[in-house]
């Protein structure tokens, strides 16, 4: 199979792209900069403009992971126009190009995030839930609508609607993780809230999955046991053998991060539901929250 992956050198873009080539695919991944890739495989590079989309005539899957990091910076107008537009105006240009093209992907692959719900206290979400309110839930709205046009090419579409991806090297837990071994990661706010993970070994278990399964649409990516924060800090300070006690009160993350910030990214809560995963018959590795964490900080329950 020939594959084509945007966003090849984040976090789970590197792990898919590693999964690929190890089961034997031909792995044609995106660079930021016309640097050739280390394994020696194709390569195409949105900084070339256009024609790099000439590179995907023929391949039969295209997986966009490409976007901006949501939780790096401060959300100031520049940085909330960088989050929308990579992502929005990134895929609507990537499906224009597509249109472009004699062979089209069969299909195509879109990351997304259930930050599409919102904030929705105790619901239990699933992929037929409506979209919530929000800055990030109208990010992943646009973001969605754009890559559905792909369908019009005869693609089959994908929107991959993904959680807290667990892994040491990369997302929260790479901030987490050494706070946790000093007892400093506690409960954030009152603690209430859910949180919808998955480890990032399931997270590209799951992509595999959909790249050959047939589902279409929405998918949520998270594994089948949310929790809430306040568990999932005892369940990491279990992992590291440290106390996760100490809170961080709602308005030091609003006077530190910013009122929406803090609120979208760490105070919501999203009790998200994987029902098409699960319809499909996919088999999670980690069914819960602390087997997770285990995994991805190496260490043993």
């Amino acid at each position: 199979m020939r594959v084509a992956v945007t966003g090849a050198r984040g976090l789970i873009g590197s792990a898919l792209v590693a999964a690929l080539r190890d089961r034997g695919d031909e792995v044609i991944v995106a660079h930021r900069s016309d640097e050739p890739d280390p394994h020696g495989e194709p390569a195409f590079s949105p900084s070339r403009g256009q024609a790099w989309l000439g590179g995907l005539d023929g391949v039969d899957a295209l997986v966009h992971l490409a976007g901006a990091p949501i939780g790096e910076r401060r959300w100031n107008a520049h940085v909330r126009s960088e989050i929308y537009g990579s992502r929005v105006l990134g895929t609507k240009a990537i499906v224009r190009g597509l249109a472009e093209l004699a062979h089209p992907p069969r299909v195509v692959v879109s990351a997304s995030a259930i930050g599409v719900y919102g904030d929705r206290g105790d619901e239990e979400l699933t992929e037929q839930s409506p979209p919530g309110e929000g800055f990030l839930s109208r990010v992943v709205q646009d973001w969605e609508s754009e890559a559905l046009q792909a369908a019009n090419l005869g693609a089959r579409v994908v929107l991959l609607r993904t959680g807290i991806v667990l892994a040491a090297q990369g997302g929260v837990l790479a901030r987490l993780g050494p706070l946790a071994r000093f007892g400093l990661a506690g409960p954030l706010g009152s603690g209430q809230q859910f949180m919808s993970w998955i480890s990032l070994e399931d997270e590209v278990r799951a992509i595999l999955h959909v790249l050959a399964d047939g589902v279409a649409g929405p998918v949520n990516l998270v594994g089948p046991e949310p929790v809430r924060n306040r568990d999932f800090a005892r369940a990491l300070g279990q992992v590291v053998h440290r106390p996760s006690v100490l809170p961080a009160p709602a308005f030091l993350l609003e006077l530190a991060l910013g009122p929406a910030m803090a609120r979208e990214l760490l105070l919501a809560s999203q009790r998200v539901r994987p029902s098409v995963l699960l319809g499909s018959g996919f088999e999670f590795h980690h069914r819960h929250v602390g087997d997770a964490l285990a995994w991805a900080l190496g260490a043993q329950r």
